[in-house]
């Protein structure tokens, strides 16, 4: 779409800039605009957030000792390993305990997708407000926007179930559900009880701004399309009352 509105833009005829705010106000660039600013608070809330999940440990020489497991987007939890009790490592009855799950794909699924849906909605922005002339002049730049729009949406849709879903799922290998899993915890004279995990409000929200965005991109589609030739090939047809 860029190479072809860089060559229509130095046609005879099209080239100029036109700059035009009051069309930010309109439908087509107001839900632009919060599509813009809801990515960044999509790719934010998620691909920022660090945390940890403490327990605490009794075993040979160690009374409650707070071993820790810090994770970080893209939650790869399988190669998160908790810190030992103690450099004797319980007597040497303490090996190495990680965390269960890899949801990284999920992640950077969903925070690469608010990247691109922000670098997009700030070309879309440039050409709405200062080459609206170009865009409607050329048949081929709404229908290249309504099928842009139309994938985004169905992205946000598969991205936002899919990092919900592995959200739950970080949620119950960080919690206090994880304790059964850890061996070292089972040896004899051991015990194991979970202090505490990092709230996950933000990632929380994350979901929240995957489903708005979700929204906001499949509204824009009926906006997208009335500036297409296929609205104005169906007002044509239909016929008059």
């Amino acid at each position: 779409w860029s190479w072809s509105l860089l060559a229509a833009l130095v046609s005879p005829g099209m080239a100029g800039l036109r700059v035009d705010f009051g069309l930010l106000l309109e439908p087509l660039g107001f839900i632009k605009v919060l599509e813009w600013i809801f990515s960044i608070f999509a790719f934010a809330t998620c691909g920022g957030f660090q945390g940890e999940t403490t327990l605490l440990v009794s075993c040979k020489g160690v009374i409650n000792k707070t071993v820790t497991a810090a994770f970080a987007y893209p939650f790869r939890l399988n190669n998160v390993v908790f810190s030992a009790p103690d450099p004797k490592r319980c007597g040497g009855t303490w090996t190495d305990v990680y965390l269960v799950g890899n949801f990284s794909s999920s992640a950077q699924f969903f925070v690469t997708l608010a990247v691109l849906a922000f670098l997009y909605c700030i070309a879309a922005l440039v050409v709405y407000i200062g080459y609206k002339h170009v865009y409607l002049q050329n048949s081929k730049f709404p229908l290249t926007d309504l099928a842009i729009t139309v994938i985004t949406a169905f992205l946000w849709l598969v991205s936002t179930f899919a990092w919900a879903k592995a959200l739950a799922d970080i949620k119950m290998s960080t919690g206090a559900s994880l304790i059964p899993r850890i061996e070292s915890c089972k040896a004899p004279g051991t015990t194991c009880r979970f202090a505490s995990v990092t709230s996950m409000g933000t990632l929380n929200v994350s979901v929240v701004f995957g489903l708005l965005n979700m929204v906001l991109w499949g509204g824009n589609i009926w906006f997208v399309y009335k500036d297409t030739n296929l609205h104005n090939q169906s007002n044509r047809i239909s016929p008059s009352p």
